[in-house]
């Protein structure tokens, strides 16, 4: 069975790991699965998406060219489990400079989006919080989106809120402290 064929079949865990271990015994695959996942067309790409999420939590490299090519591709993706996985991987790695402003953009965007699931305002969080390090001109902002939807989030969102706005205040008054 050929990987695009494996990609419309189940939504499972079982069917992403029979992917990955296709995958890792004849690596050139990947090339494949990163060209579906490119297209975003569902659901193989979402399901492309999941099996390169996994592979790079499992140590799978992805250069500078390819975390430039996910951020391009990260404002046409429609499906959350699309821009969920893209982000999660973009998450684990240090944002390249370049990159910083785009990234924050869509982040900030998708986190103040209403029909953003809570993943993907997570992991929203996650690299906007990253970014504040080199940018903290945006704490202020991070810190109000998330405080305007503490009141009605889940309980992982308002934990994750919550331990995200006490981080960024640290950080504001320690800046506000070294500038004195």
């Amino acid at each position: 069975m050929k990987l695009d064929e494996l990609l419309t079949l189940e939504p499972s865990r079982k069917n992403i790991d029979q992917i990955i271990s296709i995958i890792k015994t004849t690596p050139e695959l990947f090339n494949i699965v990163w060209e579906i996942y490119l297209m975003d067309k569902n659901p193989q790409s979402r399901r492309a998406a999941w099996a390169i999420d996994l592979l790079h939590e499992q140590g799978l490299e992805l250069d500078q060219t390819q975390m430039g090519e996910i951020i391009k591709r990260l404002p046409t993706f429609k499906h959350q489990g699309m821009k969920r996985h893209s982000l999660r991987i973009l998450a684990s790695e240090p944002v390249a400079n370049e990159h910083i402003g785009t990234l924050a953009d869509i982040c900030f965007r998708w986190l103040e989006a209403n029909d953003s699931s809570v993943a993907v305002k997570m992991y929203a969080i996650k690299i906007l919080t990253e970014i504040a390090e080199k940018e903290p001109a945006i704490c202020r902002e991070l810190i109000d989106i998330i405080e305007l939807q503490l009141e009605e989030s889940t309980p992982g969102f308002r934990n994750i809120g919550i331990k995200t706005i006490k981080l960024l205040q640290r950080r504001m008054s320690g800046v506000k402290k070294k500038v004195q």
